[in-house]
């Protein structure tokens, strides 16, 4: 099979095809067929050597993936040669990626592509939904009519966590740095947009909460912006953040009694933890989609397997609005 690979950490212009012998089926796994994947920081970051997640070389990357089921090994159950799927299952240590023909993957970590899903817009998914479900559902357990801010609503985990937000009752405020997006989280569910770029915390804290705070503050970027996830949450609220890799003062955790969650989507395969956890968000995000709770956001530039590092720079860039989406 043709893979597109690496042969060691660096930018995106690492990347050059290589045809490699295509997987052979295992016990508990399928082969699927790869139809799409996505490109999420995870994969940026792994690419780079900036996260140990140690994929043997030539790495094949990429978590997201959706195809159809070619080959079903024993003890499978739950899905079918024939049957179209989504989910992340690979990209990093012994898991192999989807940046190739044909992938090995767990059946614990895929499950069945609603009819209403094309296959970029299943393969955009996965990795921002799961985490925005463990965040929100799992850690945060947010309740109807909680205050949850969600930071970067544009952004691949922000704009589905708005709809997780919305669909699970919640009033929701997102940060947008642009009329454009403002508009656009709008159209995706948001209750109130604030634009970090005009308005301060103080500010929207008082205009949006009486002064009072948020009770759920979830944050998508880190660094700085997770010290002002502590000074927008209210007193014994909740903090929910997926970008922990950087220093703080957590005081304000102390002082304001907050609880906070961090949550790294990569646990089952760096660990084999995990796994019921992650079959519920499966679930939820098979339900909610087939639903029309949850679409997904997609960048306006497609590109094809061989256009991987135009589309890595793409993500480094900041530039993309919603998720970049390769189609093989």
């Amino acid at each position: 099979m043709k893979a597109m690979v690496i042969q060691e950490y660096g930018p995106a212009e690492q990347f050059v095809e290589q045809e490699l012998p295509a997987p052979e089926i295992r016990p508990g796994h399928v082969i699927i067929k790869v139809a799409a994947t996505s490109v999420n920081p995870l994969d940026t970051k792994i690419r780079a050597g900036l996260v140990q997640a140690n994929p043997p070389f030539p790495a094949i990357l990429h978590g997201d993936v959706s195809g159809i089921v070619t080959e079903v090994g024993e003890g499978v159950e739950s899905l079918s040669v024939g049957d179209e799927v989504f989910g992340f299952a690979g990209g990093l240590k012994n898991y192999q990626g989807a940046l190739a023909d044909y992938m090995l993957a767990d059946a614990r970590l895929l499950t069945k592509k609603p009819d209403n899903l094309a296959f970029g817009e299943a393969a955009a998914l996965p990795v921002v939904f799961i985490t925005a479900w463990r965040a929100l559902i799992d850690r945060a357990q947010i309740q109807p009519k909680d205050k949850v801010l969600i930071h970067a609503g544009t952004g691949g985990v922000g704009h589905i966590a708005i709809q997780i937000a919305k669909w699970a009752g919640a009033k929701v405020y997102t940060t947008v740095s642009s009329e454009e997006k403002a508009e656009i989280a709008r159209q995706l569910g948001a209750d109130e947009t604030i634009n970090y770029k005009q308005e301060s915390v103080e500010k929207y804290v008082q205009r949006c909460t009486d002064g009072q705070g948020f009770d759920v503050v979830f944050d998508t970027v880190g660094t700085d912006n997770m010290d002002l996830s502590f000074q927008a949450a209210r007193v014994s609220g909740t903090v929910v953040t997926i970008a922990a890799r950087s220093t703080h003062d957590l005081s304000p955790l102390h002082g304001k009694n907050l609880t906070l969650h961090v949550v790294f989507i990569a646990t089952p395969l760096l660990y084999g933890q995990d796994f019921d956890t992650h079959g519920e968000a499966l679930e939820a995000m098979t339900s909610l989609t087939s639903d029309g709770y949850v679409r997904p956001l997609l960048d306006e530039t497609l590109y094809s397997f061989q256009e991987v590092a135009q589309a890595h720079s793409k993500v480094e860039s900041g530039q993309a609005l919603g998720k970049v989406v390769l189609l093989r």
